[in-house]
């Protein structure tokens, strides 16, 4: 797994968040890791309404993200941090367009992460176990963050204990989800 907050992807913007990357050359990097390691597990953060940023940058940001897919990803709406000299940049953005925004990054993001879950339906994966409930175990992958990402669920798997690694057929998915069965 690799972890970068890659922030945004419009140049103006990640100039103005002093950040020194450019869209463009990010989404070479992911497919020259994807070359390397083609089942990496991608999650970064992005933040919407940055002061000045506009509807075309923020397309182009949805365009970054349907070219990029990313496996996991956070987003958050812009609010001034003390201190920040980004809180004196002009053209802030309304709260209700960030809030906005931000609602419509996450569904297209959740679109992404539905289709790249889909497609590992049909492997066999190593899970560990954090929980055992009535329906079955609740096991995360080594794509999973604990308490951050989605789960495995494992219905009928009573008898596993905490902390085990099983090997689960991933048999359903949805935007955040895996369902598997015992092999």
């Amino acid at each position: 797994m690799i972890d970068i907050p890659f922030q945004h992807a419009n140049s103006r913007i990640l100039k103005l968040m002093k950040r020194p990357a450019a869209g463009q050359n990010n989404l070479e990097r992911i497919k020259a890791w994807r070359e390397v390691c083609p089942d990496i597990t991608l999650r970064s953060t992005f933040i919407v309404g940055f002061p000045g940023e506009t509807e075309q940058e923020f397309e182009e940001l949805l365009d970054f993200m349907s070219e990029a897919q990313l496996d996991r990803v956070g987003c958050f709406a812009y609010s001034p941090v003390k201190g920040a000299v980004a809180n004196d940049l002009p053209d802030p953005v309304p709260e209700e367009l960030k809030q906005e925004r931000l609602a419509r990054f996450m569904a297209h993001q959740a679109e992404i992460s539905a289709a790249r879950l889909q497609q590992r339906v049909g492997r066999i994966e190593t899970v560990l176990v954090d929980e055992v409930v009535e329906e079955g175990a609740v096991a995360r992958s080594t794509a999973d963050a604990p308490e951050i990402d989605g789960q495995v669920f494992i219905d009928g798997a009573t008898h596993l204990k905490v902390g085990d690694f099983v090997e689960v057929e991933l048999e359903e998915a949805d935007e955040y989800d895996l369902w598997g069965r015992l092999i």
